[in-house]
């Protein structure tokens, strides 16, 4: 019986294996930079162009076992750049049409951080105007992160005096920002 490179030996599988992994690092070092601009014609992006490629060769790396790489590894790598570079353009084309609002919403951010500066300032008033124990449990659980657990034992107070301070803070801060809710809720789906 000939030896064939598929035979099940450890030894032989090995060098299949190496066989495969030099002809992928051959493919690589010879086709990164030509399907690169190939890549970079049809989506007119770097990063996308490279991200393309990129995946191409990921693909061929998955394909190795039913695949020839030395023989087919030119023509499969071009194909698969070329559907991925459509898909590329195709799916911007299609972000761009259907989000056009985004852009527009990305320019009002940017022009009114005023407002958000007056909203933020509101915001800290309405939390320095918090009972001291009230405002503490607060700050320690909404601006620090920290667990009601942890908050109760630092303060040396029960997890429900934690619950119960935290419940009477969002309370208040609800009653004095009312407004603002409405404000953000409109600016939001304007």
């Amino acid at each position: 019986m000939p030896k064939t490179s598929f035979t099940k030996s450890a030894f032989n599988h090995k060098q299949v294996f190496t066989t495969v992994e030099d002809h992928y690092k051959q493919c690589f070092q010879e086709y990164f930079e030509k399907l690169f601009g190939y890549a970079f014609t049809i989506v007119k992006d770097n990063a996308e162009a490279k991200d393309i490629v990129q995946s191409a060769f990921v693909k061929l790396w998955e394909k190795r076992s039913t695949l020839n790489v030395a023989a087919a590894a030119r023509a499969y790598l071009y194909t698969t750049v070329y559907h991925l570079s459509l898909n590329t353009v195709r799916n911007r084309k299609v972000r761009e049409s259907h989000h056009p609002h985004i852009t527009a919403t990305d320019s009002i951010s940017n022009s009114n951080t005023a407002e958000e500066k007056e909203i933020r300032e509101r915001i800290r008033q309405a939390i320095d105007g918090l009972p001291p124990r009230c405002k503490e449990v607060f700050c320690k659980s909404r601006l620090e992160g920290k667990k009601y657990a942890t908050i109760a034992a630092e303060m040396n107070i029960s997890v429900k005096t934690v619950e119960v301070q935290m419940g009477k803070a969002l309370k208040a801060l609800r009653e004095q920002l009312t407004d603002l809710a409405m404000i953000w809720v409109m600016y939001l789906f304007i």
